[in-house]
């Protein structure tokens, strides 16, 4: 009980829970005790975090989502929530609370608040979600996945950068293997949503695209279950060598072995992208809330890394063009390589934990 305690706010979606548990890895590297603060739903996301990692289940609700019992009863659920949170942190009080968004974090950071703790949060995108919004003006530290990202009066802003898996960490930096004239890698990932329309548009843009290019082209593409069938097909009338699955376990070899990456702009691809460093064509989700995935893709596009196409816009002959100017043009996709990679921070997660500590030396200090 010696060790210094981390609680870990999270919510229920891969984009929290990703940079979550790369923190709690690192924190149990440095000898510290970890919760996961989480909801029932929450829970259920978090398999990959180390068993060593304490889980806390506590009611949480949002108001922005469900029936409208559901909305009218949020507050109650979250102050149950929050009161019991508060209850625990007072048997086993936190040297840090870090929230990284989403509703199941709200009784923690409201508990870390009431308690006057050391707090942080991560948000991954460049724009803050709501959770994170209501609370940046009042914990000690904004850590910004993404750079710059808008804050309100009042909130301290750092940049750190999104964690990344150690699958990722292992390919940073992988040699670019440039197109020339051989065998070339295109990797086409993106959720469901971003499946589903891929699975409609990335057929139609390689039809496009010059004979002598597309005989060369080895891809690997996300596809969901319903189309798979029917894009294999496309594919096998193209003679395009294709591997296609629902979801990929190998995204970072993948990524390693790509010539070119064709992705939704989520926040966790993109540092994926950055931190191996690979030229991509980024399509950020139209539905996001706040835009925030083109907030993402922006600082990699203005790098020169990336070419980011709005779903409105998407067509096969403009991504077609795209793909077809960066993998017929060598210098320039090593040249978009090396921009990726000069804006990856494969140190966030060390540097987040470091703030962590500081935080923590500072609450020993008051």
């Amino acid at each position: 009980m010696n060790a210094p305690r981390l609680v870990i706010a999270a919510g229920g979606t891969g984009g929290h829970m990703f940079p979550a548990q790369a923190l709690a890895e690192e924190m149990l590297r440095r000898g510290w005790r970890v919760t996961l603060a989480t909801d029932a739903r929450g829970a259920r996301y978090a398999g990959g975090f180390p068993a060593e990692v304490e889980r806390q289940a506590t009611p949480a609700a949002t108001f922005a989502q469900g029936s409208i019992w559901t909305r009218v009863t949020a507050p109650f659920a979250i102050a149950a929530g929050a009161v019991a949170t508060i209850l625990a942190m007072r048997r086993d009080r936190p040297a840090v609370v870090a929230g990284f968004g989403g509703y199941p974090a709200l009784p923690a950071m409201i508990a870390a608040r009431a308690l006057k703790l050391p707090c942080l949060i991560h948000e991954q995108n460049g724009v803050l979600g709501r959770v994170n919004r209501a609370f940046a003006a009042k914990v000690d530290v904004v850590a910004c996945g993404t750079w710059p990202t808008p804050v309100p009066a009042g909130a301290t802003a750092v940049p750190i950068g999104n964690p990344v898996r150690a699958a990722v960490l292992a390919e940073a930096g992988a040699a670019y293997p440039v197109p020339g004239d051989g065998p070339v890698g295109l990797l086409v990932i993106g959720g469901s949503q971003g499946a589903g329309l891929f699975g409609r548009v990335v057929p139609a843009a390689l039809a496009l695209l010059p004979e002598e290019l597309r005989s060369r082209i080895r891809l690997s593409q996300q596809v969901r279950p319903e189309d798979m069938d029917r894009v294999r097909a496309v594919y096998d009338d193209m003679g395009i060598s294709a591997e296609l699955r629902g979801f990929f376990e190998d995204v970072p070899e993948r990524l390693a072995a790509a010539g070119l990456v064709v992705s939704r702009a989520g926040a966790s691809s993109i540092a994926d992208i950055t931190v191996i460093g690979r030229p991509a064509v980024l399509i950020p989700y139209a539905a996001a809330m706040d835009d925030h995935q083109a907030a993402n893709a922006a600082g990699l596009v203005a790098a020169g890394g990336a070419f980011m196409l709005r779903e409105a816009e998407l067509t096969a002959e403009g991504l077609a063009g795209h793909i077809a100017a960066i993998l017929g043009d060598p210098q320039g996709a090593a040249a978009m390589a090396a921009a990726a990679l000069s804006v990856g921070r494969p140190g966030a997660t060390t540097d987040l934990a470091a703030l962590v500590e500081e935080l923590a030396g500072k609450g020993r200090e008051t």
